[in-house]
């Protein structure tokens, strides 16, 4: 994430010139179109850099205010009302439900206990609200549910985020959240007795889990308690590193690492695996550049030492032999190399390069089964190479196909480690590798009801508007009749450095099963080329990422793939912005938006949680140029009365504590009220939902099949289901 301190503007005004409470139904301006709520307006401005800036629709950002809780449910009703009314609903979401029903797996590791050496993995069955943690004594056995989520809560909003074991797999940390909010409460198991070891921990949000080589405890970061009315909104700021000793209460934790002169920076444990070093991550929100400070464990009261403090790359730590420090980084390698930092002889001078830069991305690395195993992305799709610690290497594992794999976890003495396949038309598979005969072999293979070889995609490249070429995935059923224009559905994000590469979504196969196309650009701001890549999608820089996807949306129908009537976009989060600004800017080249949970205010994103942490990608609009950038493209600040605007269905909910709902309730808020057009502009605000991790899969069947009976009614799409 980023960060962002208010500074430099002055607030003009903030009259009310109505009260906001209650919404009622706005007669019909035309015979066809939706009676949305009268949302009610303030003349609150607030200056920038010599320029007023109306926001008019500011009291929305009160969560808890009456009003807004009136809004919400105007909204919903007018929203699923309409939704409600599609033919095309209903047997989407049966077909649908249908798609999920297999089989989901995590990818497993082996811990090598006193008495067993037992493996972790998770499962969903596939309509299970919630994946479930499963541990087994051998790779093949009969597993026990070690947590089952979906008995935690009667809705299935209660969700394991992530679970750390300790060496020996004796006990295990569960993280879990909420109704999708980003706040963690986190409880140890035992997984011998499979029971509750009574330590609970609250406020924990973004922190690894490190447990101590001898299992006393673990390292983890916590912010302070926020006031109960404000936890969902409130910034977040000085995090702290704590150790939580086992069978103690979480108010005799000992700190171990803050910063008071530093409220930005964010801490991530890290305990190497002989249990010497504490290594500690010092990160400033999403900015890729970092710090690395470590402490040595074995001597008493040593101190926290200063490794890499010049802020100056990525320095992702990866494994170690003693004093010797291995680190992935992009420092003088945009495409990243791996490196070797002794810490008794930290001089730059004497540091050595094991794995040079290449023509691919590395995006990945881990020191396992005496290896250093590599993750790359050749123009958005993955390579994997293994290399000595010498930097010798060694072989490039053979993956079956063009797709994304993940995993490749394990002890730095592993004989074996697993991973995750996935494409845009193969469900996530699980891969055993096995170091000494070098083979690889499937593990398990869902089955979904669908026939993949049914389906094939193409990687294409465009021309952006400023001469850069930029790689588009399309992948459709194969007997689509060429020299046709089809359905389309844009997809993309182009931010943070994130890559989007090819994975399977039973959503975008219910999208295709209907004739679409789905179409994925790599647009700049992500990892997919490396970090000049992702700068050249940043702050001033912005405008690129939108150049890059309208100029996919103009190829599309240049070539002949769609029309602009037959297209739609999405984007989630800063995909979100995306599309608000897409349509904004091009409101003729769409046929219908769905925009979720966006940053669509991009001169007050900074002002709620951890929206601080955006500033390094998106700017602040205390800096004027930065201000101008962002004015110039803020989704909501650049709607526009008199405009016809493609219908559009924003997503978001009511929990979500990442982007606050606040964006999408002004942005919908307004574009209601300046659309010109018979065109619907829905809002669906989803109750007990954050920003997408942790949603319950009923949650999940209803939205998606929302979301697609919407696109496909907008754009004329005659709906088969098998």
């Amino acid at each position: 994430m980023k960060r962002f301190i208010w500074m430099g503007t002055l607030l003009a005004s903030a009259i009310l010139t109505s009260v906001p409470i209650g919404c009622t139904s706005r007669p019909s301006v035309k015979s066809n179109r939706l009676p949305y709520p009268v949302t009610a307006t303030t003349n609150t401005i607030d200056a920038y850099h010599g320029t007023n800036v109306p926001d008019p629709y500011r009291w929305l950002e009160d969560e808890n205010g009456e009003g807004t809780r009136q809004w919400i449910e105007a909204e919903n009703a007018v929203t699923f009302g309409y939704l409600e009314s599609l033919p095309e609903r209903e047997p989407l979401r049966r077909r649908l439900t249908e798609l999920y029903q297999y089989d989901r797996y995590g990818v497993p590791r082996q811990y090598r206990g006193k008495f067993f050496h037992p493996y972790f993995y998770t499962r969903n069955r596939g309509l299970e609200n919630q994946t479930v943690l499963l541990v087994s004594r051998t790779l093949d056995g009969e597993p026990s549910v070690l947590l089952d989520p979906n008995r935690l809560s009667a809705d299935g909003t209660i969700a394991l985020k992530s679970y750390s074991p300790n060496d020996d797999g004796t006990k295990v940390v569960c993280a879990l959240s909420a109704a999708g909010s980003d706040w963690e409460e986190w409880k140890v198991f035992d997984v011998i007795t499979g029971k509750e070891t009574g330590d609970v921990l609250n406020w924990v949000k973004f922190s690894g889990c490190a447990w101590a080589r001898d299992g006393s405890g673990f390292f983890y970061s916590r912010y302070d308690a926020p006031p109960e009315n404000a936890k969902l909104s409130r910034v977040n700021e000085f995090q702290k590193l704590y150790f939580h000793r086992l069978g103690q209460p979480q108010s005799e934790d000992a700190l171990v690492y803050e910063r008071k002169d530093h409220p930005k920076w964010g801490f991530s444990g890290d305990t190497t695996e002989d249990g010497r070093y504490l290594v500690i991550t010092v990160s400033e929100g999403t900015d890729t550049r970092n710090r690395v400070f470590y402490r040595d464990l074995e001597t008493p009261n040593a101190p926290v030492v200063e490794l890499l403090n010049d802020f100056d790359a990525s320095y992702n730590f990866i494994g170690s032999e003693g004093p010797l420090f291995y680190f992935q980084t992009d420092l003088d390698a945009p495409r990243s190399r791996i490196i070797a930092v002794d810490v008794t002889r930290p001089a730059r001078t004497q540091w050595r390069e094991l794995v040079p830069q290449s023509d691919a991305t590395l995006t990945s690395a881990g020191y396992v089964g005496g290896r250093l195993v590599t993750v790359y992305l050749r123009n958005a799709y993955s390579e994997v190479k293994f290399y000595g610690t010498d930097g010798k290497f060694q072989k490039t594992l053979e993956l079956p196909g063009i797709g994304t794999v993940s995993g490749f976890s394990g002890r730095q003495d592993a004989t074996e480690t697993f991973f995750a396949y996935t494409s845009f038309n193969t469900p996530t598979r699980i891969y055993r590798y096995d170091f000494k005969s070098g083979e690889r072999s499937l593990w398990k293979q869902p089955e979904v009801p669908f026939s993949p070889e049914d389906y094939e995609t193409s990687q294409v490249w465009f021309t952006s508007k400023d001469g850069t070429r930029v790689p588009m995935f399309i992948t459709g059923r194969r007997d689509l009749p060429a020299g046709k224009a089809h359905p389309a559905l844009l997809y993309a994000y182009g931010g943070f450095n994130i890559s989007i590469t090819p994975s399977f979504s039973p959503a975008n196969l219910l999208w295709m099963e209907q004739g679409g196309i789905y179409c994925v650009p790599n647009l700049r701001g992500g990892g997919e080329f490396g970090e000049e890549w992702h700068q050249a999608g940043t702050k001033v820089r912005k405008q690129n990422v939108f150049d890059d996807f309208l100029g996919a949306a103009e190829w599309l129908v240049k070539e002949g793939h769609t029309t602009p009537s037959q297209l739609a976009i999405a984007g989630g989060s800063n995909g979100g912005l995306l599309v608000g600004a897409a349509i904004t800017q091009r409101p003729d080249l769409f046929g219908a938006a769905l925009p979720a949970v966006g940053v669509m205010d991009m001169l007050r994103f900074h002002l709620f949680t951890i929206g601080w942490a955006w500033v390094s990608d998106y700017g602040s609009s205390a800096n004027p140029e930065e201000f101008r950038a962002l004015y110039a493209y803020s989704p909501y600040h650049n709607l526009k009365p008199g405009t016809c605007y493609p219908p559009t269905l924003v997503t978001t909910g009511d929990h979500d504590d990442r982007v606050v709902p606040a964006h999408s309730f002004k942005f919908a808020a307004r574009l209601q009220a300046v659309q010109s057009c018979d065109k619907p502009v829905l809002i669906r605000i989803e109750t007990r939902a954050g920003h997408g991790a942790g949603k319950p899969t009923t949650k999940i069947i209803e939205e998606s099949s929302d979301r697609i009976a919407f696109i496909a009614h907008e754009l004329g799409v005659k709906v088969k289901t098998p």
